[in-house]
């Protein structure tokens, strides 16, 4: 294609922005500048009766306003920006830019631009220019400009091998020098005010540099000229997405980019100055983009980006866009990473020089983790007490760092508190650093905000050796603006490298099809959105060993709705159950009991069909079940609306026992910050919104949610009767969506658990150890997989105080535990309960570890005194093998069967299994914590006697002689 450019142009005037005036104008870097701003004045945002107005300003040049220096600091009242008000709506800051922005001599030469955003001090309310959507004001700086018109802004032209493009560019105050320097040679002088030049022939990538001077200002542009060069050859064999690490010296890149022409390769190998030699070839049959790297350096980092290129893109796309491969494992961000502690993330990688947006890291002969735990036995999904955690907020090192450490270091916590499994907010690279994770950018990335890969491994590794599982929040229904495969597609009007999929992209809708949209919507129904998602699916099971993930907003994963008809996402949608069973399937088919979690929230018919998916296969996918609302009616003393039958999966009609109840999650406002706030108050001796009343009743709430059947999910601190709301702001005011700051939920919270020691602390650590009892029931008790019923006929009013729970199985032994009767009074005062024993008897207090405690039944209906905020829990028979007992191994201890030809069990729960043979030698060894009856495979062991070494949570070790026959 040949560009031919009218050069009958002229000087284009500034933009007039009436909200914003300069004086003088145009400004001057080395002189004194007064912005004004009418915060009155129409436009696409606001700032509304500000206590004060703060200026955020950037100096930069044509590709990028913010690019050279940037000050501000968004979201805090520090001073630096702020503005005068000047009484008539409109507020004033005066500046020198070279001091202002401290530039050095060489940036003072190479500024142009200066970018504005203006604020109310939290950051919540911004007032940007209204220009067709929201863009940041930009004014020229210096008297001397030099504006190009081609290329235009993006500073890049693209050609067919062979053809001509013209370079054009004109300067204000008359005639000025111009140099055209390409790949570091002069190619062309003029003396003129519109310049231009006209290359012909073009075979070859050329970086260009414009050198403009009058007198002593010297404006210098850069720009490149890039050529189609791909040519068409078949992909080898058994390459996937993304990077194929072929040696210690290799590796091949692999992009799928449709509809594309050219990808150049640009990277540290090539100082991102690409020649013809990294375009990426074609494969004629699937049309992907592949180019092998030879020559690298076994255990260097390098780093690269895809240049990827259209001739004649769709209207308002770019033709070129330069991005990280979007299946990274690890990427570097100009944006963040300056931000990351060195706790966090030793030797973090250099971001390099003089490039923009996201780089991809690559690393050939990478040391792989030595796991010490290779053949987990995840807990059974009816034993699940899950602990979410949102990294960010569970704990902080000295220098600010929240990371995998502080939970490694906090192991002893959660295995206390006898959760077997950790539920981790996304982790995923995400666009900043102190985010709930749901605006990923890379799903098959980790965000170093956290750590690296080995220190997540370390901690999941650690994790197994203690019994607990591992699960990550994923959030695969959408992905942000810095998500390659939304840049590669996208609608940019304004040509600032940021923007919307557009009609051709292959993996996002342009428009939302359900209500509840955040970011770009990604399209299930496509082949290569479901190829992408299962490679991301196999790369947290594969290479970390994860043991479920919880798919985040599944609502979304339908293409049969609107934005705007929330009745239609609520309802059954037949494409969105087959492609979430497809994804469970695929998860299945890694690892055999993966856990798929969905957080759907609502329409039964579609959960109890996930739910009762393969329950045959002892499979079925577990759902979310939200139960805030009425168990808060309970921890606040009101009876109306506190009915908790849906916290089992009896509501929802399902099988098998797949629905995680909870009271708290991340999403949901914490219970007791509404005690505290909203509380019965009537009774002056059991006031709820007095603060150690308030979590003196948490322990019930325990009680009446996380012994019924089935699996269940604790929010972190929870346990501890963390009151702080979840719209507390960095400051420590409290905002909900209505507050005049905005919504603060997403804002780091404090750590008042650890700075305050809350574990010491009566009231809260009652609650701790009162939770970890019942988790430890919960876990190691078989009744608590039987049936259930939920304030039974004989108390029909399921809005009640005074909640009963009967749990039940009676495939066990009478003469073991077999029925529990949970009582629990909410009210706030002393009450007498009927429990409706099933029958007369001893029955044992389960709370009491040493079983002691009992009552002896001759009434089964007569009536239990339980104080106000109190609870029994009654079992028919003492409980066994409960991890607060001493467990001596003596003549019950068995391993069986023996001899045996594949795998061996042994009848009680044990923490490690060593096998040696009768040198001495180890064979084999089982790290974690193995309930009794857990299958330890031999089926490779030859033939003959072998020592099995058990060993005990108490350090207590029996030797046992095993035949393999």
């Amino acid at each position: 294609m040949k560009k031919i450019l009218l050069n009958l142009l002229l000087f284009l005037p500034l933009l007039v922005l009436s909200q914003v005036t300069v004086n003088p104008n145009p400004i001057l870097v080395n002189q004194p500048v007064t912005i004004t701003v009418d915060i009155t004045a129409s436009t696409c945002n606001s700032i509304v009766n500000p206590a004060k107005v703060y200026a955020h300003l950037g100096v930069g040049n044509e590709s990028d306003e913010y690019g050279i220096k940037v000050v501000g600091n968004w979201g805090q009242d520090d001073g630096v920006g702020e503005m005068t008000n000047n009484g008539d709506g409109t507020w004033s800051i005066t500046i020198t830019p070279s001091t202002y922005f401290n530039l050095t001599a060489t940036e003072e030469t190479e500024v142009t631009k200066m970018g504005l955003v203006f604020r109310n001090p939290n950051g919540s309310q911004e007032l940007k220019l209204d220009n067709g959507g929201c863009q940041n004001f930009v004014f020229d700086v210096g008297a001397f400009q030099v504006d190009m018109i081609n290329p235009e802004s993006d500073g890049v032209v693209v050609v067919t091998s062979n053809s001509d493009t013209q370079i054009i560019a004109q300067n204000s105050n008359g005639d000025a020098n111009y140099v055209l320097k390409a790949n570091g040679t002069t190619i062309n002088t003029a003396t003129t005010n519109f310049y231009n030049y006209s290359f012909s022939n073009i075979t070859e990538n050329k970086y260009c540099q414009l050198e403009v001077t009058q007198g002593t200002e010297v404006v210098i542009k850069n720009f490149t000229i890039l050529v189609n060069s791909s040519t068409s050859q078949a992909l080898p064999a058994n390459m996937e997405n993304g990077i194929n690490y072929t040696s210690n010296t290799s590796a091949t890149l692999v992009l799928e980019a449709p509809l594309k022409d050219f990808v150049y390769v640009a990277g540290s190998f090539n100082n991102y100055s690409p020649t013809s030699a990294y375009a990426m070839k074609k494969d004629p049959t699937t049309g992907q983009f592949w180019l092998e790297l030879t020559g690298l350096t076994a255990g260097q980092i390098e780093t690269y980006q895809y240049w990827v290129g259209a001739e004649n893109p769709v209207s308002n796309s770019p033709n070129l866009v330069k991005t990280a491969d979007p299946y990274s494992t690890l990427v570097l961000s100009p944006f963040d990473d300056p931000y990351i502690p060195a706790s966090s993330y030793p030797n973090l990688p250099s971001y390099p020089t003089g490039q923009d947006r996201e780089v991809t890291v690559l690393q050939t002969g990478q040391t792989t983790y030595n796991w010490q735990v290779t053949d987990f036995e995840k807990p059974k999904k009816e034993d699940l007490v899950i602990y979410e955690v949102l990294i960010r907020d569970f704990d902080k090192n000295a220098d600010g760092g929240r990371n995998y450490q502080q939970l490694i270091d906090r192991i002893d916590y959660f295995k206390n508190l006898n959760v077997n499994a950790i539920q981790l907010m996304p982790i995923m690279e995400f666009e900043g650093n102190e985010s709930w994770g749901y605006n990923t950018s890379f799903h098959m990335a980790l965000d170093k905000y956290y750590g690296t890969e080995d220190k997540l491994k370390e901690f999941i590794d650690v994790c197994h050796q203690n019994g607990i599982a591992v699960i990550l929040d994923i959030a695969l229904n959408h992905a942000f603006g810095r998500n390659s495969m939304v840049r590669m597609w996208m609608d940019d009007p304004d040509n600032d490298g940021w923007g919307e999929p557009s009609s051709e992209n292959p993996y996002f809708n342009q428009v939302a099809t359900h209500t509840y949209s955040v970011g770009s919507d990604f399209n299930h129904s496509n082949s290569k959105t479901q190829d992408y998602v299962q490679r991301v699916v196999k790369h947290w099971i594969e290479e970390f060993n994860i043991d479920g993930l919880r798919w985040d907003l599944t609502k979304g994963f339908t293409q049969n709705c609107t934005e705007s008809d929330e009745n239609c996402t609520n309802q059954y949608q037949a494409d969105r159950v087959a492609i979430l069973k497809q994804y469970a399937d695929y998860s299945w088919s890694l690892d055999d009991d993966h856990y798929v979690i969905f957080e759907h929230l609502g329409g039964t018919q579609e959960e109890k069909e996930w739910a009762d998916y393969k329950i045959n296969e002892g499979k079925g996918i577990m759902l979310w079940g939200k139960m805030t609302e009425p168990y808060n009616q309970l921890t606040m003393g009101y009876a109306s609306g506190s009915n908790i039958n849906g916290m089992g999966h009896n509501s929802r009609n399902f099988d098998a026992p797949r629905l995680i109840g909870y009271p708290e999650s991340h999403d949901e406002e914490r219970l007791m910050y509404r005690n505290l706030q909203y509380g019965n108050s009537s009774n002056t001796n059991h006031d709820v919104t007095n603060l150690n009343t308030a979590i003196s009743r948490m322990s019930a709430l325990g009680a009446v949610s996380l012994t019924i059947p089935g699996p269940k999910m604790i929010w972190h601190f929870g346990e501890l009767g963390m009151e702080n709301s979840i719209y507390t702001c960095n400051n420590g005011n409290v905002n909900d969506t209505s507050g005049s700051d905005g919504d603060c939920k997403l804002d780091t919270k404090p750590q008042p658990q650890w700075d305050n020691n809350w574990l010491t602390a009566a009231t809260r650590s009652q609650v701790y150890s009162d939770w970890a009892r019942l988790n430890d029931l919960k876990v190691n008790q078989s009744v608590f997989e039987g049936q259930y019923v939920i304030n039974n006929t004989t108390n029909p009013d399921v809005n009640t105080l005074t909640p009963r729970i009967f749990i039940s199985d009676n495939t066990i032994p009478s003469d073991q535990l077999n029925n529990v009767v949970i009582l629990a009074n909410f009210n706030v005062t002393s009450q007498n309960i009927t429990p409706d024993f099933p029958s007369t008897g001893t029955w044992y207090d389960l709370m009491d570890a040493t079983n002691s405690t009992s009552i002896n039944v001759t009434s089964t209906t007569a009536p239990i005194t339980i104080p106000a905020g109190q609870f029994k829990i009654y079992g028919n028979a003492a409980p066994q093998n409960l991890s607060t007992e001493e467990f001596a191994l003596s003549s019950t201890f068995k391993l069986y069967p023996n001899p045996s030809s594949t795998s061996f069990s042994v009848n009680k729960i044990v923490n490690n299994v060593q096998i040696m043979d009768v040198s001495g030698k180890l064979i084999k060894d089982f790290k974690g914590r193995f309930n009794a009856g857990h299958k330890f495979s031999i089926h490779n062991l030859a033939k003959g006697l072998y020592l099995v070494t058990t060993t005990t949570s108490e350090g207590l070790i029996k030797t046992t002689k095993l035949i393999k026959s």
